[in-house]
């Protein structure tokens, strides 16, 4: 409960810190070797990965706080604690259901991976294994413990005495006001071919690199490449769609003049578009890098549900008739001896809460129509087996991890009943603690929401004293305004000049039939690691990550899941998910520990200014200056 009130603090913060579970694991160690009344018998495995599997759904932030703060800032509508948490519980726990209506298909047989719960598996044996370090070796649990001692220290040169070399545009020094140049080599808003940064934190914007499978990564990035480093520089240096009037990367909605979208000159006074005011005006416009991301949105929105029928079609088939999907492995066989949560049970916890909604929406008068609830949790519900085949196999997420939070929560859910699966943990007792866990924190979470916008009253500011501007909320209220008050029909209809990414979703079913085709006929050949849906899967983080996030995080992966696993196998095999925990764990308490002591204090007046914590900033790439100049009368 205090992380995950923590982190909603942090989540209103820019830098945003994010206490993560890998932290909590940690954490909890020690304490758990205390008796207690309730629990008197001595600190297991089993007990350590309920306290994580609690942690990883009630730690995180909840999207849906960002939408009742777009509400309430930036729309003028007040909405009341109780409405809140009613709509964190629904989002969440609708997800909850979802999850559990899917362990057949995605977690019970053996293909489903799920690379991410190996990192946390590493981490939960290293701390309660025997000593391992044999003749003339180190124990896992040391170099774990040095690691992160290491880490810790390290960060504080990109952290704060060194920061320039966390944005570490090192060719935009030598030319500050050469805009083409930033815009290529940068780090803060460019396409991020300078490649090299020393902060852990910017390396694994997207992901950890050492838990993702070689193969995923380097088709991610490989989508990447081809999207926002040869198609959007296309486009950007053509002027197509006016983008070269625009920074290259960012999430902020723009004007026919270049300035920040002025949404209340379009609103009416009931919060509705005011069409006259709204053509008078001007359209919105999206900077290079956000418009490419919906254009691929489009594209993977057919190519995920393409690829799953093709692929996965007769394992769906098989697994709705109660067909045995493939053979039990050893995981699956030793869980037979707990007895297993019903489907009802799940179930009953989507029916309810998707009710709970309803009421909370007509009872609060939200202006939602029921339809409209129905449509929201309908395309999750499409969704989840899609993207959960993908996450479960390659570790990578195909969606926009937050825009559809029901999606978004059932894929976390199914994660923590495969780590469940791996560990032989009850199958009762994951489920109660992930109800449990999730039902408090929404409380929680919305009480420390509740409490910063009553008692902090410059919140969400540009220049608030404590960094506290949101900056979350800037991609969720610029979705809002193109899906929300101004409309697809306006944004990407036939008049719009957007129109032509529409035909991306026949692009995108078209994509993976000659993959398929060309798998079926060499099915031993080296094309069985290529997927379409991962590919396309650069947009997961674009906005806010830039070009430094996706070079840095496939160097780092080459050298792990490439070099060193080819060349060094046994190091690999025993250290590489410790080494991936150690730096997550040590790098974010040296974060938690500059913020605290260095930063929140004094309004984060205790700064060292000098030209290494400067320099960086004044380049076209931290200043996000476009290519061209927008005249008065705009485009």
């Amino acid at each position: 409960m205090v992380t995950g009130s923590a982190n909603v603090f942090f989540n209103f913060r820019q830098p945003a810190p994010v206490i993560a579970t890998n932290v909590i694991n940690l954490c909890a160690h020690p304490l758990g070797g205390s008796e207690f009344s309730l629990n008197p018998g001595p600190w297991n495995i089993k007990e350590h990965a309920l306290v994580f599997m609690m942690a990883n759904v009630a730690a995180n932030a909840p999207y849906a706080i960002n939408a009742v703060v777009v509400a309430e800032m930036d729309y003028g509508k007040k909405l009341s604690y109780w409405f809140s948490v009613v709509l964190v519980m629904a989002t969440q726990l609708t997800g909850f259901g979802l999850a559990g209506l899917c362990r057949r298909v995605l977690v019970w047989p053996a293909t489903m991976v799920w690379p991410q719960n190996l990192v946390v598996c590493t981490v939960l044996n290293t701390l309660h294994a025997e000593e391992d370090e044999g003749r003339g070796g180190i124990s896992r649990y040391k170099y774990f413990m040095y690691l992160v001692i290491g880490s810790f220290l390290f960060f504080f040169l990109p952290g704060y005495l060194f920061t320039a070399l966390s944005i570490f545009n090192w060719v935009c020094w030598i030319r500050p006001n050469n805009i083409p140049l930033n815009q290529v080599f940068g780090v803060a808003t460019g396409m991020g071919l300078s490649v090299i940064t020393f902060d852990w934190t910017q390396i694994t914007w997207v992901g950890n690199p050492l838990m993702i499978p070689w193969w995923a990564a380097i088709q991610t990035f490989g989508g990447f490449a081809l999207f926002y480093w040869i198609i959007l520089p296309a486009l950007y240096y053509t002027d197509t769609w006016h983008l070269a009037h625009l920074p290259i990367f960012g999430s902020t909605p723009y004007d026919k003049f270049g300035k920040v979208y002025d949404v209340t000159r379009v609103l009416n006074s009931d919060q509705t578009l005011n069409v006259d005011a709204y053509n008078s005006y001007s359209p919105l416009y999206l900077p290079g890098a956000y418009a490419i991301t919906y254009l691929i949105a489009f594209m993977l929105s057919s190519c995920v549900i393409v690829h799953t029928i093709l692929y996965y079609g007769r394992t769906l088939l098989n697994a709705f008739k109660r067909i045995r999907i493939e053979k039990d492995d050893i995981h699956a066989k030793l869980m037979r001896s707990y007895p297993e949560v019903p489907n009802w049970w799940y179930g009953l916890v989507f029916v309810v809460f998707f009710c709970l909604m309803i009421v909370a929406n007509e009872v609060w008068h939200t202006g939602l129509p029921v339809w409209g609830l129905i449509l929201a949790l309908a395309l999750p519900s499409f969704y989840t087996l899609p993207a959960g085949f993908i996450y479960a196999t390659s570790g990578q997420s195909i969606f926009k991890g937050y825009t559809i939070q029901t999606l978004a929560e059932a894929l976390s859910f199914v994660q923590d009943l495969k780590l469940g699966h791996y560990i032989k943990v009850p199958p009762r007792a994951t489920f109660a603690v992930q109800l449990t866990a999730t039902l408090f924190a929404a409380f929680i979470q919305v009480g420390v929401k509740q409490w910063m916008f009553s008692s902090i009253p410059d919140i969400c500011q540009p220049h608030q004293s404590s960094s506290l501007t949101c900056p979350h909320n800037q991609v969720y209220y610029t979705a809002s305004a193109i899906w929300g008050l101004i409309g697809p029909s306006r944004q990407f209809g036939i008049h719009s000049i957007y129109y032509p990414q529409v035909y991306a979703v026949i692009v995108g079913a078209f994509l993976p039939i000659p993959l398929w085709w060309w798998q079926r006929k060499r099915p031993n050949d080296w094309n069985k690691y290529l997927s379409t849906p991962i590919m396309l899967n650069a947009i997961t983080y674009v906005p806010p990550a830039t070009g430094i996030n996706y070079s840095s995080w496939i160097s780092v992966a080459f050298v792990f899941q490439y070099w060193i696993r080819r060349k060094h196998l046994a190091w690999w095999a025993k250290f590489n998910y410790v080494t991936s925990a150690a730096l997550d764990i040590g790098t974010l308490l040296s974060l938690l520990f500059i913020f605290f002591t260095l930063q929140f204090p004094k309004g984060g007046k205790i700064q060292l200014h000098w030209w290494g914590n400067t320099i960086w900033q004044n380049t076209a790439d931290t200043q996000g200056l476009p290519l061209l100049q927008t005249p008065v009368e705009g485009f």
